[in-house]
């Protein structure tokens, strides 16, 4: 997907915001259309991000639309459901066999000999991680592919009533703006409502999560969560309009940036897509050809530094 418009992936806005900043010099004349269904049923909350924007936007409310919509077709609403748990499941297979093959290549990054032996088995330990990711990438894609063949447009009349509807705001609106919260309700309302179909028609900011999904992949990342070591870990495909990118909001916090070895397996994993750290007052905007930092922000680089995106 590629847009003739400019998409800006932005830092977390919420206690350090510089949205406004950013936008300003684009002179829009046109309300802004906004995504919040990631805050769930925080979704109207938006009056300090009104407050700072300063610029009339309207709300789209994908996921008040959706309670509307799994109420009105109960049978609907239980086959998405049991599509959830089915794509948790497998996730939770992924991760448990993901532990083993990354656990291998750290501990072979680590490991002290130096010999024209170690580097091929550090590439090959990273190839077998890979190979995994791209796996389950597949069985994310076929798992979808077969819920749209069930559940085609026709037989969701009111589905294709709120696209309609949205359809017809998006057209009033000269940018989108989609913010943070839970990056898997905000994936899925987008596709729901079929709003990916209007990001080549209007410039395009996304935040923390709503950063995320913009990109080709979703990575699920967190070097010391509280239940013990983090594997970062591919959840399934974002909408690709950043291409060669993998969006890691809060990174400073998440992941140990002072360590050579984990930088390193992380940017050679997803090489050649660029490991951005989105932490705050960093901005980065794709112009359909190039990436260009509009607020310094850095990436994760293969020889385990950080560099900064020019």
């Amino acid at each position: 997907m590629s847009s003739p418009f400019p998409v800006v992936l932005l830092g977390p806005q919420r206690f350090e915001p510089n949205l406004r900043e950013i936008i300003e010099p684009f002179a829009f004349d046109r309300p802004f259309a906004l995504i919040t269904a990631g805050w769930q049923e925080r979704e109207e909350e938006i009056q300090e991000l009104d407050a700072h924007l300063q610029h009339q936007t309207i709300h789209l409310y994908l996921h008040q639309r959706s309670e509307r919509l799994f109420a009105l077709h109960p049978d609907y609403r239980h086959e998405y459901r049991k599509r959830q748990s089915l794509l948790r499941r497998a996730q939770q297979l992924y991760s448990i066999q993901l532990e083993g093959v990354l656990e291998k290549a750290r501990y072979l990054m680590r490991y002290p000999e130096e010999s024209k032996l170690l580097e091929p088995a550090v590439t090959q330990s990273i190839q077998l991680v890979r190979q995994l990711d791209e796996m389950h990438q597949d069985q994310i894609r076929q798992i979808h592919r077969e819920f749209r063949q069930a559940w085609p447009l026709s037989r969701l009349p009111r589905l294709q009533a709120e696209r309609e509807e949205i359809e017809q705001i998006l057209g009033r609106c000269c940018a989108l703006l989609i913010a943070g919260g839970h990056v898997v309700v905000l994936l899925n309302r987008i596709r729901l409502f079929g709003v990916e179909r209007h990001f080549t028609k209007m410039a395009v900011f996304g935040w923390s999560a709503g950063a995320m999904v913009l990109t080709d992949r979703i990575v699920l990342f967190h070097d010391s969560p509280p239940q013990g070591q983090g594997n970062p870990e591919i959840l399934e495909q974002g909408f690709g309009l950043v291409p060669n990118l993998v969006a890691l909001p809060h990174a400073s916090k998440r992941l140990r940036l002072n360590d050579p070895n984990r930088v390193a397996l992380f940017a050679r994993r997803f090489d050649p897509a660029l490991c951005v750290a989105l932490d705050p007052h960093t901005a980065i905007m794709w112009d359909g050809k190039q990436l260009k930092a509009l607020k310094p922000t850095r990436y994760l680089a293969v020889d385990g530094e950080l560099g900064e995106v020019l």
